[in-house]
């Protein structure tokens, strides 16, 4: 396995209040390691918790549906996607939780475009409070109704999101008024400003997204930023990955692995901020394996609860889509056989992973804890140095530290590699593998 780093770095701290931190600190320095590693695992219960909810509005027949189930990595055909083309004649607000992760949910909005929106009473009716962020949808042009609703959001000090859909479409028409080699037909219109003689898609792109934004800021909208998207590959294609980095850059620290967890690797920046994310929380679940539930191993110097280890493990195989539904997933996105892309990945799948795999990789752990302990920390971090030490004196924390941290880089090496195989030859590979 890689070989870890015998410290953390100052930003692998995770988001805990000062008094779970001050608890876990008096429970270790009175040497009770059983109510430190109950505290730990309390933290951990909590932060699964985590609720995330995502508003999802525009006028009826914009795709909002269709949106809704490509961030749940559902087709609009599916069981448990949301119904598309459906007529929109009532102020409810319709849930639909992420399939893999129910703590995630998307909220499909009544259209603003319908005869009862009332822009002064919209947010009231449909709950503001609930929603972290809001996402508007239009498939055309942004009316005045989109803009006061920007409007009247930002007034209240939440995000919100202008995501132009079914640009696809957009692309397909414009591309048919040039021939096969990208010459514009001479039946076709004439070059202009934003038409040139020659095809090109990105300049395509680039006019829808200028003349939405420059509609919306004679609405009233300040510097207004447009996602260009489409329903298929919308995660891999056109802004779909720019509006995905956009989401994580805006969410509060508490709630960016709960956005990350359920969501696809479709570039390496995604794959960055999830292995950093769940980076943070290695050294609590290390601790929380070390409690009460701890039964010594056969053959180590090492007591740990093993269930927690397999469980960790396992959430890393799924969280960077090692897994045989998300493989054959993606093969099929990228039309590529799926024993290509399992070809490349060393560490064991997330079905392979039991308590007899973790009790070999604790054994190859053991050799790295006693030479290179992880509770040798860099001396600004006071706080970890405080709460590592005193578990020292046991062998358990900086195997089980070294297994997940080692597990956990190794699994996103993995996934950096199947990214790179599924988008080898494709058009994606440009723009996403940066």
């Amino acid at each position: 396995m890689a070989s870890a780093e015998a410290h953390l770095e100052v930003e692998a701290l995770p988001h805990i209040s000062d008094g779970d931190t001050n608890e876990i600190r008096a429970a270790l320095e009175e040497g009770d390691l059983t109510a430190a590693a109950t505290k730990a695992q309390e933290i951990l219960a909590n932060e699964e918790q985590i609720q995330l909810h995502i508003a999802v509005t525009g006028e009826s027949g914009s795709g909002k549906s269709s949106f809704i189930n490509a961030m749940r990595g559902l087709q609009d055909h599916e069981e448990g996607a949301a119904e598309t083309g459906v007529t929109e004649t009532t102020m409810e607000c319709s849930p639909y939780p992420h399939p893999q992760h129910s703590h995630v949910t998307f909220w499909h909005l009544p259209g603003i475009g319908t005869p009862d929106f009332r822009p002064a009473t919209y947010l009231k009716e449909v709950h503001f409070d609930r929603y972290d962020f809001f996402i508007i949808i239009s498939s055309s042009r942004f009316t005045y109704n989109a803009a006061t609703l920007a409007e009247a959001i930002q007034a209240q000090g939440k995000h919100f999101y202008f995501v132009r859909s079914k640009v696809d479409q957009d692309v397909s028409n414009e591309r048919r008024l040039y021939d096969e080699e990208g010459v514009l037909k001479a039946k076709g219109k004439k070059a202009t400003e934003t038409r040139s003689q020659r095809y090109d898609e990105m300049a395509v792109l680039a006019s829808i997204r200028q003349d939405c934004e420059r509609k919306l800021a004679r609405l009233g909208i300040r510097s207004p930023q447009v996602f260009l998207v489409c329903r298929d590959d919308f995660s891999m294609k056109y802004d779909g990955p720019r509006l995905l980095q956009t989401f994580l850059d805006d969410l509060p620290s508490e709630k960016k692995l709960s956005f990350l967890r359920p969501l696809a690797i479709t570039s390496r920046e995604v794959l960055r901020q999830k292995k950093k994310e769940l980076m943070k929380y290695v050294w609590l679940k290390s601790l929380a394996s070390c409690g009460a539930s701890a039964v010594p191993i056969p053959g180590l110097s090492t007591a740990v609860n093993t269930a927690i280890l397999v469980t960790s493990l396992k959430e890393y195989c799924w969280t960077f889509g090692l897994t045989e539904e998300s493989l054959q997933k993606l093969a099929e996105q990228v039309n590529k056989p799926v024993k290509e892309l399992k070809a490349v990945i060393k560490t064991p799948l997330e079905d392979e992973i039991t308590k007899d795999v973790v009790i070999k990789l604790l054994t190859q752990s053991i050799g790295g804890a006693e030479k290179n302990p992880p509770f040798l920390l860099k001396s600004t971090l006071t706080f970890l140095a405080l709460i590592i030490s005193p578990v020292s004196a046991a062998i358990s924390f900086p195997t089980t530290f070294l297994l997940l941290k080692n597990f956990l880089s190794d699994a996103a090496d993995d996934a950096e590699r199947v990214l790179q195989k599924a988008l080898e030859g494709t058009t994606q590979k440009s723009h996403l593998w940066n």
